[in-house]
C-alpha cells in the first residue's frame, strides 16, 4: 500500500517520507566492522563507509543512474531550449557544456583526452559510457558504475544556484595560486578523482 501511495503522490515531501517509512518496514540492522593498521588508515576507511552509506540512502530514495558522468551527458543531449534573446542562448549553451564536464574531467584524470571520449559517448545511447579505470567503453549499469539519481540531480541544481549567484554578484575576490602551489593542487585533484567513476565499489 505504501508503494501505491508513493506512485500516486505529487508531493516531493510526502514521497520522501513514504520512502523512509517503507525503508524502515523492509530494512534491517547491520553492523559494519572495520580494521586498519594505523589511525589514519582507519579514518580513511570510516569516511569511505560513511560516504557509501549516504550514497546508498540516496539511491534508495530516488533510484540510480549510469555513473561516470553519463547521466548528465545524456540529459544535455536531450535538452532543446531556445532562449528569449542571444544572451540567454549563450547561457543555455554554457550550461549544456558544463553538464559534459564531469565525464571530461574523469577521463582527463585518467590521462586520456576527455573531449574524444565525451564525443564517443554522445554518439552512443542509453547506459553506454566509458570505464576510466579499465579504459574501455561499457554498459555502465551492467559494469556496476552507478550514481544515486538524487546526488546527480542535487549536484546540477546546486551548480546552477551557485552560477546564478556569481552572475548576479557585483564583484568576487579570489587568491591567485602560485605556480608551484597550482601544480601541487592539480596533482592532488587528479589523484582524488581517480575513484570517482560512480558507485561501482558498492556493487
Amino acid at each position: 500500500q505504501i508503494k501505491v501511495q508513493i506512485e500516486n503522490t505529487t508531493s516531493e515531501y510526502d514521497s520522501e517520507k513514504l520512502q523512509e517509512r517503507l525503508a524502515k518496514l523492509t530494512g534491517g540492522v547491520a553492523v559494519i566492522k572495520l580494521g586498519a593498521a594505523t589511525e589514519v588508515e582507519m579514518k580513511e576507511k570510516k569516511d569511505r563507509v560513511d560516504d557509501a552509506l549516504h550514497a546508498t540512502r540516496a539511491a534508495v530514495q530516488e533510484g540510480i543512474v549510469a555513473g561516470g558522468g553519463v547521466a548528465l551527458v545524456r540529459a544535455s543531449s536531450k535538452v532543446s531550449v531556445k532562449g528569449a534573446n542571444a544572451d540567454q542562448d549563450v547561457g543555455i549553451k554554457i550550461a549544456l557544456l558544463a553538464m559534459q564536464e564531469p565525464m571530461r574531467q574523469i577521463v582527463q584524470n585518467g590521462g586520456l583526452e576527455g573531449s574524444v571520449v565525451v564525443s564517443k559517448v554522445m554518439e552512443g545511447k542509453g547506459n553506454f559510457g566509458f570505464d576510466a579505470a579499465k579504459e574501455e567503453y561499457v554498459d555502465m549499469i551492467k559494469a556496476g558504475i552507478i550514481d544515486p539519481a538524487k546526488v546527480t540531480r542535487s549536484a546540477l541544481q546546486n551548480a546552477a544556484s551557485v552560477a546564478a549567484l556569481v552572475l548576479t554578484t557585483g564583484a568576487a575576490v579570489a587568491d591567485i595560486p602560485s605556480k608551484d602551489g597550482g601544480a601541487a593542487a592539480d596533482a592532488g585533484a587528479g589523484g582524488g578523482m581517480a575513484g570517482m567513476g560512480g558507485m561501482g565499489g558498492m556493487m
